[in-house]
């Protein structure tokens, strides 16, 4: 089943389904449950007794395959790093490209390679094995990599007879613009958040309209912050951030070091934004519950430091997934951020 918020969306691409396009690119903030969708999607594509709205039956040989993850006219494209979110199906065929066992040890890619890509080509010309269509599943778009978009790119611009393919990205501004102009657009809303919020208090999340606006307003990646075994941390740097020229960046560098670069930044960039915010407008987005620290810490800063720091942020994102050294990483940022309120 698709999420409550979907609905709407869901509907709305029922009006295609006279004239379905040979390829749909699904984008929309990370954490609305893209994925969920377009695998319902490409299940009610193959089913073969949809139900008048479209979906899947659920009951018949084709749904049954499907939910076993061995439909034969089905293929899902991801990472490595992603494969267990689609099923064994999609990890066995990344491991067979890979050939060498000594890569087994290896960290898994986080990028979709050409050998994935091109091995769609056999599937592509293959005939339909139960006479309906053929799908093929990509997430997250973005992370094709130049070859593979490429080789993508020649696929899509003459476009095997049957076949359906179903992007999925949360970053389509990182998609060879030649890929984007040869497929429908779909843009996923981010849910009301009214209905976000009472979806997470089913799922027995505690304070969840906090959770929901650290997210973002996602709540599939509110869910995800409520389970989180990082929070202790997370609270450990967002007080260190409150408290402003008086934080230690020494003592942020010693206990976020085996932290994810990437996540912290994430932390970072999101309390930079709320204070910005609180400068400007007098209201955080992600942080409500720190509304105090931030107005504190606004009115302590200096504009002109805080905008240059926000620039330093943003250029650390672009080698976040190679840093030399984590703890000497957090400890200059740490150290930037306290300087904002040396005036």
């Amino acid at each position: 089943m698709i999420y409550p918020w979907q609905t709407d969306d869901w509907s709305r691409l029922q009006q295609l389904r006279a004239h379905w396009p040979h390829a749909l690119l699904l984008h929309g903030e990370a954490g609305i449950g893209k994925l969920k969708f377009s695998q319902h999607l490409a299940q009610g594509l193959l089913c073969e007794a949809q139900q008048q709205n479209g979906e899947p039956c659920g009951k018949c040989a084709a749904c049954v395959w499907f939910s076993q993850g061995n439909h034969p006219d089905y293929r899902a494209v991801v990472p490595e790093a992603l494969a267990a979110l689609v099923g064994a199906q999609s990890a066995e065929a990344d491991e067979k490209s890979d050939g060498d066992e000594g890569k087994k040890t290896r960290t898994p890619s986080k990028e979709i390679k050409i050998e994935q890509v091109r091995a769609l080509l056999d599937f592509c010309t293959l005939g339909s094995h139960r006479g309906g269509a053929r799908v093929v599943l990509l997430y997250p778009a973005e992370a094709l990599n130049v070859a593979a978009a490429n080789a993508l790119l020649k696929t899509l611009e003459e476009p095997p007879s049957g076949v359906v393919f179903l992007l999925v990205s949360a970053r389509v501004d990182r998609l060879l613009p030649t890929i984007i102009s040869r497929c429908r657009q779909w843009p996923m809303a981010v849910p009301q958040g009214d209905a976000a919020v009472v979806w997470l208090a089913q799922q027995s999340v505690a304070d969840p309209a906090a959770l929901l606006a650290e997210a973002g307003g996602a709540p599939l990646a509110a869910l995800a912050l409520a389970a989180d075994e990082n929070r202790p941390l997370r609270d450990f740097a967002l007080a260190q951030l409150a408290a402003g020229p008086n934080c230690d960046a020494f003592a942020c560098g010693e206990n976020l070091q085996k932290l994810p670069v990437p996540l912290v930044l994430g932390w970072l960039q999101r309390w930079l934004y709320d204070l910005l915010a609180q400068r400007t407008a007098g209201r955080p987005r992600y942080f409500p519950n720190a509304a105090k620290a931030l107005d504190r810490c606004a009115r302590q800063a200096d504009g002109d430091a805080l905008a240059r720091y926000m620039k330093t942020v943003t250029r650390q994102r672009a080698v976040e997934n190679h840093p030399l050294n984590a703890r000497l990483v957090f400890e200059a940022l740490f150290i930037g951020y306290r300087d904002v309120f040396a005036n």
